[in-house]
């Protein structure tokens, strides 16, 4: 090799500009909603009216703001906050309980094992839809109705955290470590989270990120059992915002360009750990 190759970098090739490109252009797409949202939410109802539309943001945002915060029988500030505590709660308890469980269906040998997790899968295959009568007489008979505790409560724990989990720990986790934990004295528990929590971090990384918004964006369960009160979540209160004969648009895309800001902050914070799990899964395969 000549000497004057040392270093050098590749040079690119046709196939990686229109590989680029290709991305490029997934990015616009993908990002153009979010865009339009902020131009409609800026706007006048005149600028909403025209043709062609108007393609940039204008100088109404903080004025169509100002209406959804202080619009009657919305309460779109204090649905914010209950979203964010239902997502909060709902998003530490599915990794605490489902890291939990999938460690146990992984690693640990009970009686009954491989059955209770054919019906954890099962359950998955279940239609949501199918349990809200059931879950509403339910919530109805604790008294919890009309509360965020029933909003919070179903969601504890899910089938789905618990079998990704599971299938995470069986790869990340080797026995070698645990049983070298069990010989130095470890309990149980004390492996769990000395040892089984820091290797799966980038998998508990995007379970919270896919829990969060998944309870952010929730909106059946919550009208259900929240319809009517002054507790609703950011789903319900938008909801609100487009109920009426004459729905102003930009009115409603402010409140949801709101509540969007959350889940771009939790996107921002658990993007590396979601790409490091990627490339985890990359290297190991």
């Amino acid at each position: 090799m000549s000497s004057r190759t040392v270093g050098r970098a590749p040079a690119s090739t046709p196939g990686s500009f229109w590989n680029y490109l290709f991305l490029s252009l997934v990015i616009l797409f993908s990002a153009f909603p979010l865009y339009w949202m902020v131009v409609i939410a800026s706007g006048t109802d005149a600028d909403l009216a025209k043709i062609p539309p108007q393609l940039l943001p204008g100088g109404q945002l903080l004025t169509n703001l100002n209406e959804v915060f202080t619009l009657k029988n919305v309460y779109f500030a204090q649905s914010l906050g209950n979203s964010f505590i239902v997502s909060s709660i709902v998003t530490f308890s599915v990794l605490f309980f489902c890291s939990l469980a999938g460690f146990a269906f992984a690693k640990l040998r009970f009686a009954g094992r491989n059955a209770l997790m054919v019906v954890v899968v099962l359950t998955l295959t279940v239609p949501n839809q199918l349990g809200v009568v059931a879950l509403y007489i339910l919530m109805g008979e604790l008294g919890w109705n009309g509360t965020l505790v029933a909003v919070i409560v179903p969601g504890l724990v899910t089938a789905f955290g618990v079998f990704y989990m599971r299938q995470f720990i069986l790869e990340a986790v080797p026995d070698e470590l645990i049983e070298a934990g069990r010989i130095d004295g470890a309990t149980t528990l004390r492996i769990y989270w000395s040892v089984v929590l820091p290797a799966v971090r980038p998998a508990m990384a995007v379970l919270g990120l896919l829990t969060f918004v998944a309870t952010w964006n929730d909106f059946q369960w919550p009208l259900i059992t929240l319809g009517g009160t002054y507790y609703p979540t950011s789903m319900v209160a938008l909801s609100d915002l487009a109920s009426g004969n004459y729905v102003l648009y930009r009115r409603v895309l402010a409140g949801a360009f709101v509540a969007t800001i959350p889940l771009l902050i939790m996107l921002f914070i658990g993007g590396r750990q979601i790409v490091r799990g990627i490339m985890e899964g990359a290297v190991k395969n």
